[in-house]
């Protein structure tokens, strides 16, 4: 091949990766080469003090790690908004040929029409028992590429172009209706009698590395601030916050019954969807769909994505803190099979794909493992004693757990669980 042509290739690399050369890390997907690890204890103190008790758990060691994922991976979240409001833009009571009542609500950050938004989606199933409980996650490509129903507005905001998907100039066209609807079986989830919200992450935090300048956390910054400070917000604590922002809402909606929210998110979103959990109490039940590293599965292992790769590819995800761990698993204080025990003693579900080696299943399956102890401090049963990667075998104690052929991806199959799941401990 000409130098001509692989000059052009090199650049074309380059700018997939958002203008950054990432260094060349070799990928382990071999599992005799996980390096020797010792996880953190989720039940001893800092101090080398064991938890023996709910009221040390509560009073000491989960504040003592909450902390630390706040301080050296997700980031804290600087302040309190003082003037959010919410705008109910349009109800159809008739929605989905009857099955729904669809609302979308406009929710102000700062109460300021021309002040960052995020426009959340709601379907309410009309032939239920109200209040009714909820799913609540984030999209990827606006509320409209959720459903084909023409009624949604498309988003405004900035959106990753994607000609198939009709995105070009970063703007999403009437062409992306739908165009994520395989994710979002919206009628099988009103036939259970869940509602449905969902918000695009976008409207909260665009995902792409600008600085943090169009996102919600130059709302918080102070005078003469123009980043995040070390230890403060990431994109992914961002989204999480956004999370709890939606659910403010849904505790005002007489229909949707507020303590029977799950919060569900898939990859970067499923990591999301596991802090959101671990930083709100309020949500009643979290699904982490094939959410890998800096999610569900274990840093440790250096399996598939790692710590200095994630970072590397998405340095706008974690707090600037995380990146000291870069190739030092080891050195960090807490690994997630902590995240997860943070959301004890509510139900956890997680899920991994066979095809799906980066986001390491064997990693968040002994995540999830590693994480009853701590469930079974609370009186629960967490992950099942006979639990097993078994693939199509889903395993359902506090901690749920399934492996299912495929790839990354939201399939019909895995809400098909999420559902069982929820009636476990959503239903009345």
């Amino acid at each position: 091949m000409k130098r001509k042509s692989w000059i052009f290739i090199f650049i074309v690399i380059i700018f997939l990766l958002g203008g950054r050369i990432v260094p060349a890390q070799k990928v382990n997907f071999d599992e005799s080469k996980v390096p020797a690890y010792e996880l953190p204890d989720p039940l001893i103190l800092e101090n080398g003090e064991k938890v023996t008790t709910p009221g040390q758990w509560w009073q000491q060691r989960r504040p003592e790690l909450l902390r630390l994922f706040e301080e050296d991976i997700y980031g804290k979240v600087p302040g309190h908004l003082q003037h959010m409001s919410f705008r109910v833009r349009s109800v159809n009571r008739q929605a989905l040929e009857g099955q729904a009542t669809r609302k979308q609500v406009t929710i102000l950050f700062t109460g300021d029409d021309n002040g960052p938004m995020m426009d959340l989606l709601i379907y309410i199933p009309n032939k239920v028992e109200k209040p009714c409980p909820a799913f609540l996650g984030l999209n990827f490509y606006g509320n409209q590429s959720i459903s084909k129903d023409t009624g949604i507005f498309v988003t405004r905001s900035w959106v990753r172009n994607n000609e198939a998907y009709g995105i070009t100039e970063n703007k999403a066209t009437e062409i992306s209706r739908g165009v994520r609807a395989s994710r979002w079986p919206v009628k099988m989830i009103l036939e259970q009698g869940y509602a449905l919200a969902t918000a695009y992450y976008g409207d909260i935090d665009p995902d792409y590395d600008d600085g943090f300048q169009n996102g919600v956390q130059p709302l918080f910054y102070k005078k003469g601030q123009h980043k995040p400070a070390p230890e403060e917000w990431g994109s992914i604590a961002a989204w999480a916050w956004g999370l709890s922002r939606a659910l403010d809402y849904l505790e005002k909606d007489e229909n949707i019954d507020a303590h029977r929210v799950a919060v569900m998110g898939h990859s970067r979103l499923g990591k999301t969807a596991l802090w959101a959990a671990a930083e709100d109490q309020r949500f009643a039940l979290a699904i982490s769909n094939m959410s890998g590293c800096g999610g569900a599965a274990l840093s440790r292992r250096r399996y598939g994505e790692t710590v200095e790769r994630i970072n590397t590819s998405f340095p706008h995800w974690f707090c600037t803190n995380f990146k000291k761990y870069n190739d030092h698993e080891d050195s960090l204080p807490v690994d997630q099979h902590e995240l997860i025990a943070l959301i004890a003693p509510r139900p956890v579900y997680i899920t991994a794909a066979i095809e799906d080696r980066w986001a390491d299943p064997k990693g968040m399956f002994l995540a999830a493992k590693y994480a009853t102890p701590v469930y079974r401090l609370l009186g629960k049963t967490g992950l099942p004693d006979h639990a097993a990667m078994i693939p199509g075998h889903p395993v359902m104690g506090t901690i749920g757990f399934h492996l299912r052929p495929g790839k990354h991806d939201v399939i019909d199959y895995d809400w098909q669980q999420f559902l069982i799941f929820a009636n476990k401990f959503l239903k009345k």
